[in-house]
């Protein structure tokens, strides 16, 4: 093959992304075919007028596609996709890794913050029936417009725990807030760009991102969350096109994020660009001390919450509110995405929120976990654990010599389930955190359970990793 020079002026976005970008499609296209080498980094940085970090970005970039392949010594190769079979992905197994069955009787699952399954199942029914009799004809069609109080509703349920709601007008419902999230991630990002989450954070964002092509890049936190200096060195080097955060109530460390710090972050985002979305689930129910992202930026900012960790996980039903500009793209963004919206769905929701049915069965939910943090303030009395009031989950910080992966282990052969560090990385790091979430609410049927199973982690902490050996 001739030399390769790729011609970037007809590409947008960052030099890195518009490289990679241009590699793909001269793959796609035929223009480099498989088993061609890619120019030496520094030979192409030369040709082209960039850095050979740029390059370099760019290569891994591609890499992570899963188009090329490196070789130490020799160089980057064109990946044979069609004979090797790269892109075909795995089947998945039956059965979690490592042998971690969904269903076992047997195995007390602390690993669930969603509502309780029975907290507001009569609620539902009722309003079920109520809205098939009403609406026949509009929940056996497509949603062909946007009912004002769906948005009136959503804009409602955002004040619960926060105090602060949009203009109902810049609001959308959405098929959960996982639908939300993904609706903006399709609205204002390509593939290519990266979103910037915290080093521990919701791992649905960051594994939605990379389904989808876009990339992940993780930012530094401490106690209290984010820390805005690491942000800030982030969008100077990584340029990511958004951020991702959950400020109201910091999964899995359960803190919220200081007032100083939202207003430096805020700041950071306005120089470098960077969208935000502020993910507000569990403020609903464990509520926010301090002003919500949204309103101090609501030009750049998405605020998503939903009825998942306080009302009902099942229904699916989730909120953002949008800048001003964006609502339309954001809807646009869903329906292409999703299919579009279910009309069943959003009226359920609007008419669970309307009524006021969704706020009792929220402070329901409430209540129990407000007694399910007692207990676990009394087993884990001496311990290093994050509780936060009507918070579905803590944060248990491991003595020495204690690892994460190896907490959760032991806890599995003592039949219980919890979550390691690793769940919530946004992607590799140095940094070990060296700490599990205890969830006790969806899965857990009375608090007597619950009271078993963290007796048990509690046995395990006191006695210490020597005392649970593996044979692997």
């Amino acid at each position: 093959m001739t030399t390769w020079i790729p011609n970037l002026s007809s590409m947008q976005g960052p030099l890195y992304v518009r490289l990679a970008n241009r590699i793909q499609q001269d793959i796609e296209s035929g223009t480099l075919p498989a088993g061609a080498k890619l120019p030496p980094q520094r030979n192409l940085a030369f040709d082209i007028g960039v850095t050979v970090g740029t390059v370099s970005r760019a290569y891994a970039l591609v890499r992570e596609r899963g188009l090329v392949t490196g070789e130490v010594g020799r160089g980057t190769f064109v990946a044979d996709t069609e004979h090797n079979g790269s892109h075909t992905p795995l089947p998945l197994p039956l059965r979690v890794p490592g042998g971690y069955e969904e269903n076992r009787a047997d195995v007390i699952r602390l690993d669930s913050s969603a509502a309780f399954s029975t907290a507001g199942a009569n609620e539902v029914r009722a309003l079920l029936a109520e809205a098939a009799n009403d609406l026949p004809c509009e929940m056996a069609d497509y949603v062909r417009k946007i009912e004002p109080h769906w948005q009136t509703a959503g804009a409602d349920w955002m004040k619960v725990g926060s105090g602060w709601g949009p203009d109902p007008d810049t609001v959308l419902p959405a098929p959960g807030a996982q639908g939300a999230l993904m609706a903006v991630l399709g609205a204002i990002t390509n593939p290519g760009d990266r979103v910037a989450c915290e080093a521990l954070t919701y791992a649905g964002m960051p594994r939605a991102a990379h389904l989808i092509g876009r990339g992940s890049v993780s930012v530094a936190i401490d106690e209290n969350g984010i820390l805005p200096e690491a942000f800030e060195t982030v969008c100077a080097q990584q340029h990511p096109k958004v951020l991702f955060l959950m400020p109201g109530v910091h999964n899995p460390l359960t803190r919220a994020l200081p007032p100083e710090r939202r207003k430096a972050i805020i700041d950071i985002a306005r120089r470098h660009n960077v969208w935000l979305i502020e993910d507000n689930l569990y403020a609903t129910i464990a509520g926010d001390p301090h002003t919500p992202i949204a309103a101090m930026a609501p030009d750049i900012t998405f605020h998503i919450t939903g009825l998942s960790k306080a009302v009902a996980a099942g229904l699916r039903a989730g909120w953002v509110a949008t800048p001003p500009h964006l609502t339309a793209r954001v809807w646009s963004a869903q329906k292409m995405l999703t299919g579009g919206a279910s009309y069943l769905l959003c009226e359920l929701a609007a008419r669970m929120v309307d009524s006021g049915k969704a706020m009792a069965v929220r402070n329901r939910v409430r209540a129990e976990i407000g007694r399910r943090v007692a207990l676990m303030r009394t087993i884990f009395d001496g311990c290093d654990i994050n509780l936060r009031d009507h918070t579905p989950f803590a944060w248990l910080k491991l003595p020495e010599p204690w690892l994460s992966g190896t907490f959760k282990a032991a806890a599995y052969e003592e039949k219980v389930r919890i979550d390691d560090e690793d769940e919530f990385k946004a992607g590799r790091g140095d940094h070990r955190f060296h700490g599990v979430r205890i969830a006790f609410s969806a899965t857990i049927k009375d608090i007597h359970q619950l009271e078993t199973g963290a007796r048990r982690l509690r046995r395990i902490l006191d006695a210490g990793p020597g005392a649970h050996h593996s044979y692997n």
